[in-house]
This record gives C-alpha cells, sequence and structure tokens, in this order.
C-alpha cells in the first residue's frame, strides 16, 4: 500500500489557546514626534489605536496603549514585559503605530529596528513565552516607493500532550503582519485611520474567532489590495499588506470560557 499521500497529508498542530487567559496586547500609539526628526504629524491614528483597542479587548487580549515613547521608553515597557510571567496566557500581540523606513521605525525620538524590540520576546530573555505565539502588526512606511498598481484581466472565481524536549530555533513563532511591502509607502486618512489597522479591525471584528491567523491576514492583504484605489499626486495608489510568519502551528483565536456565578435561586 502506498503511504505518500498520507505522509504529504500531514496535519499542522495547533497551539494551545487553552490558558487562563489570552494574553496582553500592547499598542505603541506615536502622533507627535520631537521636532529635530521633521516628521509630520500622523493624524488619523488616535482612530487606529482606539479601534484596535476596542478590538483586540473583544478578542480577551488585556491591552495598553503608550502614547508617544521616546526609544528607551518603549525598550524599557518591552524587557519588563519580557520578564513577567506568561505561564497561563495563550500568546501575546504588539502594535506599532508610526512613521517607518526602510529597515526602521520611529519612536518620538529616534528611530529603531523591530528586531531591536520582538528579539525581548525569544525564549531565552521569555522563558514563558516559549512555543507561545508573539504576535506583532506594524502600520509604518517601510521606504519612499510608491505602488502604481498594475491592470490585470484576471478575474477571480467567486496538540500533542506528550512531554518530550525538543531543541526548536529561538525565532520561532513570531508573526510580523507589516501595513506595506518592504521600501513602499503605507497609507492613513486623516479622519478615518490607517487602510492597514482599520482593515485589520474590519477582519478581526468579523472572523477573529473562527479563522486561523494566518488566513485572517491573507483576508486583510486581499481586501486592502482590491478595495483601496485612491488618486495620490500624479497616479493611483496602491498598497500591498505583507506577512512575515515563523509561526509553527495554525493559531485560531477561539473564545475564552466564560465561568457564570451559581445563583441562589
Amino acid at each position: 500500500m502506498d503511504n505518500s499521500t498520507s505522509k504529504n497529508d500531514e496535519i499542522v498542530p495547533k497551539y494551545n489557546m487553552n490558558h487562563g487567559k489570552r494574553g496582553k496586547a500592547l499598542i505603541f500609539n506615536h502622533k507627535i514626534f520631537d521636532e529635530n526628526l521633521d516628521l509630520s504629524i500622523r493624524d488619523g491614528t488616535d482612530m487606529d489605536c482606539k479601534r484596535l483597542d476596542q478590538v483586540l479587548n473583544k478578542l480577551d487580549f488585556h491591552v495598553t496603549v503608550y502614547t508617544d515613547l521616546c526609544y528607551k521608553e518603549i525598550h524599557t515597557v518591552m524587557k519588563k514585559t519580557s520578564l513577567e510571567n506568561h505561564e497561563d496566557m495563550d500568546c501575546i500581540a504588539v502594535a506599532i503605530l508610526s512613521h517607518g523606513a526602510e529597515d526602521a521605525i520611529y519612536a518620538k525620538d529616534t528611530f529603531y529596528k523591530l528586531d531591536d524590540v520582538s528579539d525581548l520576546l525569544t525564549p531565552d530573555n521569555c522563558p514563558t513565552l516559549a512555543n507561545k505565539p508573539k504576535l506583532f502588526f506594524v502600520q509604518a512606511c517601510r521606504g519612499d516607493r510608491v505602488d502604481k498598481g498594475i491592470r490585470s484581466a484576471f478575474v477571480d472565481a467567486v496538540e500533542s500532550k506528550t512531554n518530550t524536549s525538543l531543541t526548536m530555533p529561538s525565532q520561532a513563532d513570531f508573526l510580523i503582519a507589516y501595513a506595506t511591502s518592504p521600501d513602499f509607502v503605507s497609507f492613513r486618512n486623516p479622519r478615518n485611520g490607517s487602510w492597514f489597522i482599520q482593515t485589520l479591525c474590519d477582519v478581526m471584528e468579523e472572523q477573529g474567532y473562527h479563522l486561523e491567523i494566518v488566513r485572517l491576514l491573507t483576508l486583510v492583504n486581499y481586501r486592502v489590495a482590491r478595495m483601496f484605489e485612491p488618486e495620490y499626486k500624479s497616479g493611483v495608489a496602491k498598497q500591498m499588506p505583507c506577512i512575515e510568519t515563523r509561526l509553527t502551528r495554525d493559531l485560531l483565536l477561539k473564545p475564552k470560557c466564560v465561568v457564570l456565578e451559581k445563583c441562589d435561586c
């Protein structure tokens, strides 16, 4: 009997999402920057921050918002978080809303690399988050190129309980969802917020409990790529979000169980 089919159809295991708590969500919201950086005020970011706070709370995260922090303050928050006990938590989420450039994100006073803060959550720095998802959502430009888009004639058709010791890469179990592709700008409406964060919140509200996270973010990609087409300077502008995944299992943010009080009637 040929077993090649069954071997190729190996089922991807799922992350354990049955801990007592979902976990922390940190939102670093940047609107105003030091004058020496010569960066514009990010009007509309408060809309993103408020909406993201609401949606992550609905998905059972314990959300904390930080506004216009300097880099050392951001690093301190992340370092403190890495030293906390996350044993009874499913995962952690970090959202950064700011200006950005190639390989850089801006704090209030200077730029930094995402690795400068994300590496604080690796298993050697934060053992209680080992083998747990670490989710980053980054709303920032990644360069100054503008995607003009291209017309196309294509039309779419509508965990094991065994306690086995295993060495895993330190960079495993991270997922980073960027608002745009490397070298390109991302867009933000001064009144309504950014395309990426607002679409992410829409999809999370609709499908947050039902879609595996990579599929959920693929739907975000689909909507941002298809549904936005503003006039930008001399022509049309498009935006393509980018998912970088190092997850090793499927991740589904299923609802946390609610323990009801017994009545005395």
